[in-house]
């Protein structure tokens, strides 16, 4: 087996400017891009609560720019170096407020990337606006993009609409920002200004990897997103400039050691992706017998006969079990949830359905 073209790169948090060291990764080889970039969102003075107590804002050099200008070529410039690591199937997040979000996104589109969401991380305990002057900023803007536009790319629908109790994943997330035992601190200090919670990481791995796949973060900060892909069981690369978050994310992930799952605890059945199975290969396998009688409904108000083809026939109406069912509801209809049979063994009206998933479990056994 060859080795991984990125071995010596895998789960390390590697020193430096990104401008720098994303240029020496191999071409066309991650799957995934979690960016959390300087937001240039310096604030104009001090800024104070009612009790007069400071606000301690984001006054790092990492984040101080002279001009949009400077910003603008700046993520020019990352964003770049991204795509060009990034494999054809890949995607990138990048997440940002109002500060910034809008020019990233220009530039995204400059640079060829095609946009597939943008999600609203609502904070459900935002910091409040102490001068009252505007709106209270209680969200922030991610942008997902795709590398080339019409390319596959790995989206776990399934499991999302699992997280959700079994509802559509919406593009407006309730996540609370980072407070208690998760907030990294240094001196009684918050140690990053923008540390992002570990369920917002969690939801975008989850959504968008699949274990094994390798995670790169340009911005890794105090480590978040490598936590998240060990629990997950996904590779990462993080980046980092600044040496005092390098530390604290390698002690971090250094007290974290990797977990180990089954497949069948990281993975989430997708439905679409089982092969297909006509009812016409039930009759044909002799799962079940030309001449049956199906009701429709449990109720038994309508019955049909099954045809040597697969067809069923209702008086003078003849069709597939799911065109059947829907010229006789007059909607759309799943013949496998609507058509019944009389089950011997358990005396009982059993759904059609029944009988794909034992010829399922035995094709699978065999």
């Amino acid at each position: 087996m060859s080795e991984h073209p990125l071995a010596s790169w895998l789960d390390q948090t590697v020193q430096g400017d990104c401008l720098e060291i994303l240029p020496t990764l191999p071409a066309e080889s991650v799957d995934l891009i979690f960016a959390d970039p300087p937001y240039n969102l310096q604030l104009q003075g001090e800024l104070l609560r009612p009790n007069l107590s400071l606000v301690q804002g984001v006054d790092e050099d990492w984040d101080k720019f002279e001009s949009l200008k400077a910003y603008d070529e700046f993520t020019t410039a990352w964003l770049s170096a991204c795509r060009r690591v990034l494999k054809p199937t890949g995607t990138l997040w990048v997440i940002g407020s109002y500060h910034n979000i809008y020019r990233v996104g220009s530039i995204l589109q400059d640079l060829d990337y095609w946009i597939l969401n943008d999600v609203v991380w609502v904070k459900s305990n935002p910091m409040p606006n102490f001068r009252g002057v505007r709106f209270t900023n209680a969200h922030e803007t991610l942008i997902w993009a795709q590398k080339e536009k019409g390319a596959r790319y790995t989206f776990n629908y399934q499991a999302m609409k699992m997280l959700n109790d079994d509802l559509q994943m919406r593009s407006d997330w309730f996540i609370p920002i980072c407070t208690g035992k998760e907030r990294l601190r240094e001196g009684g200090k918050r140690l990053h200004p923008t540390q992002k919670p570990e369920a917002l990481l969690y939801r975008i791995l989850m959504a968008t990897t699949n274990p094994g796949d390798v995670v790169l973060d340009p911005f890794f900060g105090t480590g978040t997103t490598g936590m998240m892909a060990r629990k997950l069981s996904r590779h990462y690369i993080g980046i980092e400039i600044d040496p005092r978050y390098v530390y604290h994310a390698r002690e971090r992930l250094s007290k974290n050691v990797q977990q180990e799952f089954d497949a069948p605890l990281l993975i989430t059945p997708n439905p679409r992706s089982r092969k297909r199975i006509p009812f016409g290969l039930l009759v044909e396998q002799g799962y079940i017998m030309p001449g049956t009688r199906l009701s429709l409904g449990d109720e038994g108000h309508i019955w049909a006969t099954v045809q040597a083809d697969g067809a069923l026939v209702v008086g003078r109406q003849r069709g597939s079990i799911h065109r059947l069912a829907r010229e006789i509801l007059g909607r759309p209809a799943n013949g496998w949830m609507l058509w019944y049979y009389w089950d011997e063994s358990t005396q009982s009206k059993c759904k059609i359905d029944e009988i794909r998933k034992k010829y399922r479990e035995d094709i699978e056994e065999s």
